[in-house]
């Protein structure tokens, strides 16, 4: 099986340089039919067998191939990237399948729901997964088929004008979810995406964004004024019928987030309009949004 390597042009603005990493053969004939590991893989996948768990199943946190799973996951975002910009919307959906529910997807999505700095931080159910065990089991409670994601746990956080923000905390599952589609929704966003959009874009930074305003500002002829808007009540307001036309994903996962409400003072609130600050994915539908 040949290998190739593949590069962007120098010249082009955009952060998907960080998604395409060597690619191994040929997708087979139907797209249904393609194996989320391939090549030298950690197990595989097989949903029907033990509800999404490995053929193999791993119960050793520290024993995870951590160089494989990146490589598997990343060898999918790079074909995700590739289907996007040929406009294979079909192709995209399938792949994002495979990449939601392989077992590298939900072990780096677990990782990173468990290393960040709200890893102590708990949701309704008041629970954190801080032992290897803990997060074994969590990996396998990635099931799409019974999911039903919990209520957030509302907070607030003081702002620099005096007032509270509300801040909404999924439990570690609805996290590690998340973080799990985000990794398949991440490589279209970085196709379709807003070029000069710097905010919670992987590989891009604070230098980025001033280097930009540099080359736009610096030469005589360039503008002469900077406007700042700010969306009054963004994601208060954002339509939940927009973000699942919009937004690339399984449909009854994003309306499933949407509609599980938030916990405050042991009052359950519904929502039926926008979407919490805090889920990652609320994010990705305002980059779509600045896209269009």
């Amino acid at each position: 099986m040949s290998e190739r390597t593949e590069t962007p042009r120098a010249s082009e603005q955009t952060s998907i340089w960080f998604l395409i990493t060597r690619e191994s053969g040929k997708p087979p004939k139907e797209a249904k039919q393609m194996s989320a590991e391939t090549g030298n893989t950690i197990e595989q996948v097989d949903e029907s067998a033990n509800a999404g768990a490995a053929s193999h199943r791993i119960t050793d946190w520290h024993a995870i191939d951590w160089y494989q799973a990146n490589r598997n996951v990343k060898r999918l975002q790079t074909r995700i990237v590739k289907a996007t910009q040929e406009g294979k919307w079909g192709k995209v959906k399938a792949l994002q399948r495979l990449l939601t529910h392989s077992f590298s997807g939900k072990v780096l999505a677990v990782k990173r729901v468990t290393e960040n700095q709200g890893k102590n931080t708990p949701g309704v159910d008041r629970s954190i997964w801080n032992t290897p065990q803990k997060k074994m089991n969590g990996v396998y409670s990635l099931r799409q088929r019974d999911y039903h994601p919990q209520p957030l746990r509302r907070i607030y956080i003081p702002k620099k004008t005096g007032k509270m923000r509300p801040l909404s905390i999924p439990c570690m599952r609805c996290r590690s979810m998340q973080a799990l589609y985000l990794l398949a929704l991440s490589p279209v966003a970085e196709v379709i995406g807003d070029r000069n959009s710097y905010g919670f874009r992987p590989e891009r930074s604070t230098a980025d964004a001033i280097a930009q305003c540099f080359t736009v500002l610096a030469p005589k002829r360039s503008a002469q004024w900077i406007l700042e808007g700010d969306i009054r009540a963004c994601f208060d307001k954002i339509s939940h019928d927009w973000l699942l036309t919009h937004i690339p994903m399984e449909k009854p996962i994003l309306r499933k987030w949407l509609k599980a409400g938030f916990m405050e003072k042991h009052i359950l609130h519904p929502t039926d309009e926008g979407t919490p600050q805090g889920p990652r994915i609320a994010q990705r539908g305002f980059d779509e949004l600045i896209a269009m």
